[in-house]
């Protein structure tokens, strides 16, 4: 009997991330069938949003602030332009999630109470509390959860971080490794999280979250096909002056669908490279640009963050005006920007968007909840945008500032 237990133990371990979530999923669905009214299963459900909900604060505080002050000044004017492609890039997807939300209205599914949430009364009021919430004491900040204030100060503290000893940054980025350590060891208890978490939403939803789910995941995946294959195209072609599709199928073909099964941008930086130099792009340029890329230029998850918080404020009866649904795509950008390193890292900003509209933390943790469980499909998806796109800026930055032998012969004729 030992032996047998052994074995599922070392079957489990042997499982990748996402096909851990897939059985907790099953998992948890076969408990709520069988065992409804055992709800101590639903506990690990809510031990692993208090967790989330526990470190992410720190997390954001000091990675913002530690990436701010490694952050070296010269860098080539090529990859600052890749740079700006990166940003416009994030932003146009979220605008394209923004646009699908008016569309469609996607909702979420909440489990317990705590719903009932003021919507704020106009965009003065969001915009007062903003500004309110960012000069908030720092340690009150993260005590209570206020990603605004978090955020504001981690910035500011990275910014005069800059001017600090060498060492000094070193400490910095240790500290920030440790709490990402920390958020790893949290998060590879995602698939025990899920167990409870699916338990709770059928014993007290019934099945037709999956329905939720999965109006979620096309919306979702739908955005990104529209930033592929037209947001994209479009910023290619205004800095290539020519049709960028070409261009935009080899890096979906070469480079989406190898990270599309991988999930990590991280791990498709050699295929890039390789990508980059059949191209015969400038080696000095996308050395820095496409590692760069793999760590900041996060369309998927900017699309995530926009969906999911506008998804929540849809589910509480919160109506987004046109002014506030654009600074989301500020937070969200900068969220995506800010996600480096940390296995489904967006997922742990969505507070700071949420906590635009009023959404308390705990209802927020709900929807990091959600976004585990939808993240087995959408983290493929959204890798595969990631990915290409590094190649497909940093190519067509490159190509664009050339000048081809074709305008001198034309010039001669």
């Amino acid at each position: 009997m030992s032996s047998f237990f052994k074995s599922i133990g070392k079957t489990w371990q042997n499982l990748g991330f996402l096909p851990r979530i897939v059985v907790g999923i099953v998992i948890g669905a076969v408990l709520a069938i069988v065992c409804p009214g055992v709800t101590w299963i639903g506990m690990l459900g809510k031990v692993f949003v208090e967790a989330l909900k526990a470190i992410a604060p720190l997390l954001v505080f000091v990675l913002v602030m530690s990436s701010l002050a490694q952050h070296e000044e010269g860098t080539e004017t090529n990859v600052g332009e890749i740079v700006g492609l990166y940003i416009l890039g994030m932003l146009m997807a979220c605008l394209v999630a923004v646009t699908m939300n008016y569309a469609f209205l996607p909702t979420l599914v909440f489990t317990g109470g705590g719903q009932s949430v003021s919507a704020p009364g106009s965009v003065d009021e969001v915009l007062r509390n903003l500004f309110i919430n960012m000069v908030t004491n720092p340690v009150k900040a993260i005590a209570d959860g206020n990603y605004i204030g978090i955020l504001f100060w981690a910035i500011v503290i990275g910014l005069a971080l800059r001017k600090a000893s060498a060492i000094s940054k070193q400490v910095s980025r240790e500290i920030a490794d440790c709490i990402s350590l920390v958020i790893n060891w949290v998060v590879s208890c995602t698939p025990y999280g899920v167990i409870g978490l699916i338990f709770n939403a059928l014993v007290e939803k019934g099945f037709s979250i999956f329905f939720v789910y999965g109006q979620l995941l096309c919306i979702i995946v739908g955005c990104m096909l529209i930033v592929a294959l037209v947001a994209n195209p479009i910023l290619a072609f205004w800095k290539m002056k020519r049709n960028p599709f070409p261009l935009v199928f080899l890096c979906l073909k070469e480079s989406g669908i190898t990270a599309f099964f991988t999930r990590s941008s991280a791990a498709n930086i050699p295929i890039n490279m390789s990508i980059c130099e059949r191209l015969g792009l400038d080696k000095s340029t996308y050395s820095i640009s496409i590692p760069l890329g793999a760590t900041i230029n996060m369309e998927g998850s900017a699309i995530k963050i926009a969906i999911l918080s506008l998804a929540a404020a849809n589910t509480l009866g919160i109506t987004v005006e046109v002014p506030s649904a654009l600074l989301l795509c500020v937070i969200a950008t900068i969220s995506a920007c800010g996600t480096s390193g940390v296995p489904s890292g967006a997922l742990l900003l969505l507070p700071l968007s949420c906590g635009l509209f009023g959404i308390t933390t705990d209802i927020a943790m709900q929807v990091v909840a959600t976004g585990f469980i939808i993240d087995v499909v959408q983290d493929a998806f959204g890798t595969a945008l990631n990915s290409s796109a590094d190649v497909l800026f940093t190519a067509a930055v490159d190509l664009g500032n050339r000048r081809t032998p074709k305008k001198k012969t034309t010039s001669g004729d």
